[in-house]
């Protein structure tokens, strides 16, 4: 289980993405995306090891996520689904994962061919403007971490009028 601060793009604020003990797994550097659309993932020493950013050109909203310098995927919002949003991780070959659920209030799970794969939920913790990434086992850990970002930003985009 990993622990995200939520909406940390409306300050664009670094921040650590925390195991479920406490300790740092992973450094979040969201100063780099008012910059330049993207934001970088480095390990606890300091090394860039994925990184998620907004494709400038695309009829919707659209983030690729790349990890060890390669792309791994792009996020992006369904066209059509009526009465809720949903987001595809658009990975190389067959198997894409779907993000559904309540994505606004951070309830939600990643399937990938109908199976659970992670799950996103603020209740599991007490600390506020927070919520947790559980991440089945033999599933990427950067690809989920990372595909919550990209969804993060994108809903704050969305949110925000004029950009």
């Amino acid at each position: 289980m990993f622990v995200i601060k939520e909406r940390f793009f409306s300050i664009g604020d670094d921040f650590d993405v925390l195991d479920e003990n406490g300790a740092k797994v992973f450094h979040v550097d969201g100063k780099v995306f008012s910059l330049r659309n993207r934001v970088v993932i480095e390990d606890a020493a300091g090394e860039e090891v994925a990184s998620v950013q907004r494709q400038l050109v695309a009829l919707r909203p659209t983030y690729e996520i790349r990890i060890g310098g390669e792309k791994a995927a792009e996020v992006r919002k369904k066209l059509f689904t009526p009465f809720r949003e949903k987001f595809t991780i658009d990975v190389p070959g067959p198997d894409d994962l779907e993000m559904k659920g309540d994505l606004l209030d951070h309830e939600y799970v990643i399937e990938q061919a109908g199976v659970e794969v992670a799950s996103v939920s603020k209740r599991w913790l007490t600390i506020r403007d927070t919520y947790a990434v559980k991440v089945a086992e033999g599933v990427d850990p950067l690809l989920i971490i990372g595909s919550v970002l990209a969804l993060d930003l994108a809903l704050d985009r969305d949110a925000r009028p004029g950009d």
